[in-house]
């Protein structure tokens, strides 16, 4: 009897060892997305294989129109989010192999594949990641980074992060443009503080306000408009001058005068709309579509948000010169 009651008491305390280290695993905290991400190199950019360069026909989610377009000054500030196992390993909208170990991102509008400078302004960490899909989608949110992008920007586990996004250039297909990658703590360059181009716009001319029906994806593209022909009156003869204090709101930039001029005439009920020929520096001449505002910078906002609602959800608010 005595051995049985030392067998009973032996399984007892075995039970009770058992439970205490179970109970001290779970008071351990985990770390978020651990059991499913492996260690990634750093600055690691996707190789680009299998992509193509696409600027894309505007496109609609969710009731939102976006209209892609190149935008050599692209410089905005807003909310960026990160995804990962959903589409690890799924083909992006260029045709690429998203990695969620690798360093990119998704953006509404600009061409694929590019590369952006992201800032996080929360803790003023700056990355160079390259765009190869389109999104987000969500809330208004400015880029969706990679797990890796996320990561290295120092908000993977926080979800959201404010940010500035900032137009470098065009991406190499088919290389991996790892060598422009970094990382750091230091505080963004000034010359990226305030979102004004670095160019002198030209004189900008009226643009007709005539009535045209709703803005389609087929309208817009610009291989299927023929080219304005050089008898077709597109400005008036005489330019509008714009007042240095005034604020102006840009709907989007485009290669094909004649898209811009549809845009422009689109959002003639939303404002005074113009088209500012502008030159990038390989020579490319791009149409700005712009509405000017006042020199009150909450009437900007508030005109800014009106041409978003006529579809153009990356519509930015430039600032007096």
């Amino acid at each position: 009897m005595n051995a049985h009651r030392h067998s009973a008491t032996a399984r007892n305390l075995a039970l009770v060892l058992v439970a205490g280290a179970a109970l001290a695993a779970c008071a351990t905290p985990q770390p978020r997305l651990a059991s499913r991400l492996p260690d990634a190199t750093a600055g690691q950019a996707p190789s680009g294989a299998g992509g193509r360069y696409k600027v894309g026909a505007p496109y609609q989610v969710s009731g939102i129109w976006y209209v892609p377009h190149e935008d050599p000054h692209y410089n905005a500030t807003g909310t960026a989010s990160w995804y990962g196992d959903d589409f690890h390993m799924k083909p992006t909208a260029n045709g690429e192999t998203f990695d969620m170990n690798l360093v990119s991102a998704a953006h509404p509008t600009l061409p694929l594949p590019s590369i952006v400078e992201v800032t996080n302004l929360d803790n003023g960490k700056t990355l160079q990641v390259r765009v190869n899909d389109r999104g987000p989608f969500v809330g208004g949110r400015v880029i969706d980074l990679s797990h890796e992008a996320a990561r290295q920007l120092g908000y993977d586990r926080k979800g959201l992060a404010n940010v500035r996004v900032r137009y470098v250039g065009p991406a190499q297909l088919g290389g991996p443009n790892a060598g422009q990658r970094y990382a750091s703590n230091a505080t963004p360059p000034p010359a990226y503080a305030a979102p004004l181009p670095a160019y002198a716009p030209p004189a900008p001319v009226s643009v007709a306000s005539a009535s045209l029906p709703p803005i389609t994806g087929a309208a817009i593209a610009s291989t299927q408009i023929p080219p304005v022909s050089s008898a077709t009156p597109v400005y008036s003869a005489a330019p509008r001058v714009i007042a240095a204090s005034a604020y102006r709101i840009q709907a989007g930039a485009f290669s094909d005068r004649s898209n811009a001029q549809r845009v422009a005439d689109q959002l003639a009920s939303a404002g005074q709309a113009t088209i500012e020929p502008m030159q990038r520096a390989d020579g490319v001449t791009l149409y700005r579509v712009v509405l000017q505002s006042g020199a009150d910078e909450s009437e900007a906002w508030g005109l800014r948000d009106k041409v978003a609602s006529y579809g153009f959800a990356e519509a930015r608010v430039l600032r007096p010169f």
